[in-house]
């Protein structure tokens, strides 16, 4: 891959003849001679003095040898160093974290995930949870970011053309600011709701959501329903200086430290697990099927 002349011109001086050099390269006498004929050329530099006994490295040729010598084996250690960096960076699975998507079910699986895949490795990649970030992210996985945890549906799937991996369903419970009666409270009821201003996020986000918001309205209307566009830690705010309850899942509770997350008593839930590339690398997809396989043992095992 190096210069031709060069490594030409290493066996020629190893070797002190040109046809020798010729049998080490596998060419022909003649074909070495026209390659070192247009090194001294280019060069403007004599590197041998031929004789009948053969070749031999002038003055100028032995100060060439040894800093040619230095350059290939530097850049022998520069591919193999480009290799390692290549090899490192195809076994790395890039995670998108933020507040609303921790990365913490990973990190759980990691001790599991390093015996079925020793060679694996995780980067976290932070980002802030805006609208924008949230569609460009689940868009172009792959590119910068490999992998993201969090709840989803298949609307959401098919809108961010991305494929999700189900690890469970969470529970749909609701947040509470530590300020407000009911986070006394370990489980809520119904009737707990009742008068209570409750914050679910827009229609047609996710079904499931869709589902309880349907419910509410028909069956318990003493409750107040709001809507919201996006889940943000601003959201978290409002929830925690207000006295409205935030639609949440247990996975968020280390997102604001002045709100409880309850469960309540309705069997609504949502899934909850990985979303990646609808063509994902080799590496990413390997992952994927280790954590299948690891999730399958652990329902068997029960």
């Amino acid at each position: 891959m190096y210069n031709q002349q060069l490594e030409t011109f290493i066996a020629v001086a190893e070797a002190g003849s040109f046809s020798k050099a010729g049998e080490k390269l596998y060419i022909t006498s003649t074909a070495v001679i026209k390659q070192i004929n247009i090194l001294e050329e280019r060069l403007q530099v004599k590197l041998f003095s031929r004789s009948n006994k053969g070749v031999a490295l002038t003055k100028a040729g032995e100060s060439f040898y040894k800093d040619t010598k230095y350059i290939l084996q530097y850049m022998d250690d520069s591919v193999r160093r480009a290799r390692q960096t290549m090899h490192r960076e195809e076994t790395v699975i890039r995670i998108g974290t933020s507040p609303m998507t921790p990365a913490q079910v990973l990190l759980d699986l990691w001790p599991s995930l390093h015996k079925e895949c020793p060679s694996l490795q995780f980067q976290l990649v932070p980002f802030e949870n805006t609208p924008e970030n949230a569609k460009e992210i689940l868009e172009h996985l792959g590119d910068h970011i490999d992998m993201v945890a969090g709840i989803f549906d298949e609307d959401l799937l098919k809108q961010r053309k991305c494929q999700g991996l189900i690890l469970r369903r969470e529970p749909i419970c609701l947040a509470v600011s530590l300020n407000h009666p009911l986070s006394a409270n370990n489980r809520l009821t119904m009737q707990d709701l009742y008068g209570q201003s409750m914050m679910l996020i827009r229609p047609g986000a996710f079904h499931e959501v869709d589902l309880l918001r349907e419910e509410l309205r028909k069956q318990y209307p003493k409750i107040d329903l709001k809507e919201f566009s996006f889940y943000n830690t601003e959201i978290f705010n409002q929830c925690e200086k207000g006295e409205s309850l935030l639609m949440a899942v247990k996975n968020w509770e280390n997102v604001h430290p002045l709100l409880k997350i309850i469960p309540v008593e309705w069997d609504h839930s949502i899934p909850f697990g990985l979303l990646y590339s609808a063509h994902p690398s080799d590496t990413v997809q390997k992952c994927i099927n280790s954590i299948k396989k690891i999730y399958n043992l652990k329902v068997h095992a029960r």
